[in-house]
């Protein structure tokens, strides 16, 4: 959807249509008509404001645990920690925290000496936990499981004990809209 003023709105419609976009697809209007909706409500302002609180107290974790995050800390839904400190790149702590049940990226941080494909950091989000129910003092958990598994990156055994205990801990905030 974009939103502009009425100067604007002939050259961004020629943009769009034919080229990018080939008919009025209604279903995606009607998604982004509930979206708009649900964001109107004040449990929606909440939910948004607890995802940064929750960002925060994760951010506060991993720095009690000596992670180096880009920004010292965030102020919105994502953390960037530079994992070079810990002695191990952004893919392959990525890669082993999903192993544990804990999904994250590789991202490239600032400056970052390492190739893209195999960057210094990795990126970490709360609005899926903060979806699930989750709250801060979660949030310290999330942090020590992070800890655990980035200082024994290669130990595949430990990660599957950690993923065991990531799904026993999750069946207490269920997923929105999955019944189990």
């Amino acid at each position: 959807m974009i939103l502009c003023k009425a100067e604007y709105a002939e050259a961004i419609d020629r943009a769009v249509f034919p080229a990018l976009q080939g008919g009025p697809h209604n279903h995606t209007t009607a998604a982004i008509a509930v979206a708009l909706a649900e964001a109107a409500t004040p449990e929606f302002k909440e939910y948004g404001r607890q995802i940064v609180r929750n960002a925060k107290a994760l951010a506060e974790g991993l720095l009690a645990y000596g992670f180096d995050l880009v920004t010292g800390g965030t102020d919105n839904h994502l953390i960037l920690i530079d994992m070079t400190n810990k002695g191990v790149t952004g893919k392959q702590a990525s890669r082993a925290l999903a192993r544990a049940g804990i999904e994250t990226n590789a991202n490239t941080v600032p400056y970052d000496p390492r190739r893209p494909f195999d960057p210094s950091g990795v990126r970490i989000g709360t609005p899926s936990v903060t979806s699930r129910g989750m709250k801060e003092v979660e949030m310290q958990r999330i942090a020590a499981w992070i800890d655990q598994v980035v200082s024994d990156v290669k130990n595949e055994a430990a990660h599957t004990k950690i993923r065991e205990e990531v799904r026993a801990f999750c069946r207490g905030f269920a997923c929105p809209g999955i019944r189990v």
